[in-house]
């Protein structure tokens, strides 16, 4: 995520790369080899008035302490997602950014995906009617890689990781009081963290939220599902590829014609096939750029605007995660706000 961060940097309008620090030998040889100033330590870089900002792209566990130098040494602070361990440990650096007045703000870089961008403008327009339901996942066969990720200690398992994403999202795209948590995690290759989850969210008007995460999954379900009262949209995967069906007129419901399903006959799951009571079209393309994170930070730190990714909704974030953490332990449904 550094050499990322890094390369995304280069391509925005002023601003420059000034250089890193990496406790590895070998990434710190191959810095050095593509030209890139490495610093002799964590406190040299800080000491560098050169330096404006701190980008803090590091396993979790580190991430507070990290933050919380930079802050005091005058930095404004990028931080990885998550952005802590959990919600303690973010208030610790909340507090000192309050008393630095320096900027901090978390990367959540998916809130630029396209596939989120155009599920959003589906809600929002409410192309579909009232939605009552949405369904965010990602699901991989590859397990959890061979890492920090692994590992308790360091902030592994696949809720903080990937987790982080779906929840923010999502309590961005219903902005109600979620009610209820309930998640559940898997261990199929790894005992000491999750290797997936299914978290359920009921908010305050009834809707229904379901993220999920998969690392033994060889066949995939899609990225996005969403259910409203005047359509339904599907999107399979990154590639965009899915399908809006909308309801344009009453019919074929009640009257269906039965169809033998196994062993017996349905009415009710007729599918709509020739009754023209529905539409179909193709997902549509909405283009984003993530370098539009990075100047969002420069305009907030010169006063220019409002910062996207605002703390308080990254502190929401991190109190649902330890609901669903508490979820599973307990193996009941947790009452949120």
């Amino acid at each position: 995520m550094g050499s990322h961060h890094g390369r995304l940097i280069r391509t925005v309008e002023d601003m420059e790369f000034v250089g890193i620090y990496d406790i590895d030998p070998k990434r710190q040889s191959a810095a050095a080899e593509q030209g890139i100033h490495v610093y002799s330590s964590q406190e040299a870089l800080l000491q560098d008035e050169k330096v404006d900002i701190v980008i803090v792209a590091t396993p979790n566990h580190v991430h507070r302490d990290i933050s919380i130098a930079a802050l005091r040494a005058g930095k404004h602070v990028i931080c990885e997602k998550p952005v802590t361990n959990n919600s303690e440990e973010l208030r610790d650096i909340l507090e000192v950014q309050k008393e630095t007045g320096k900027l901090f703000v978390v990367g959540q870089n998916r809130r630029w995906d396209e596939d989120y961008l155009v599920m959003k403008k589906l809600y929002d327009e409410k192309q579909l009617g009232e939605v009552f339901n949405v369904e965010s996942r990602v699901h991989g066969s590859r397990g959890i890689p061979g890492d920090w990720r692994g590992k308790k200690e360091y902030g592994g398992g696949m809720l903080l990781d990937w987790g982080v994403h779906l929840v923010d999202r999502i309590l961005l795209m219903i902005p109600e009081k979620v009610k209820f948590v309930q998640c559940k995690f898997t261990h199929i290759t790894n005992e000491e963290v999750d290797d997936g989850f299914r978290l359920n969210l009921e908010f305050e008007s009834g809707r229904t939220a379901l993220c999920e995460v998969g690392t033994t999954h060889y066949i995939n379900l899609p990225l996005w599902y969403m259910n409203g009262t005047h359509g339904t949209a599907m999107i399979k995967d990154w590639s965009m590829e899915g399908k809006i069906v909308k309801l344009e007129r009453a019919g074929g419901g009640h009257d269906a014609t039965p169809i033998k399903a196994g062993a017996g006959l349905t009415k009710t799951m007729a599918p709509r096939v020739g009754d023209e009571t529905t539409s179909e079209e193709p997902i549509p393309r909405l283009p984003s750029d993530i370098r539009d994170f990075y100047r969002n930070v420069l305009d907030a730190i010169e006063g220019k605007a409002e910062i996207i990714v605002k703390n308080d909704e990254v502190m929401r974030v991190m109190k649902l995660l330890e609901a669903a953490f508490l979820s599973d332990e307990t193996n009941q449904i947790i009452r949120f706000e």
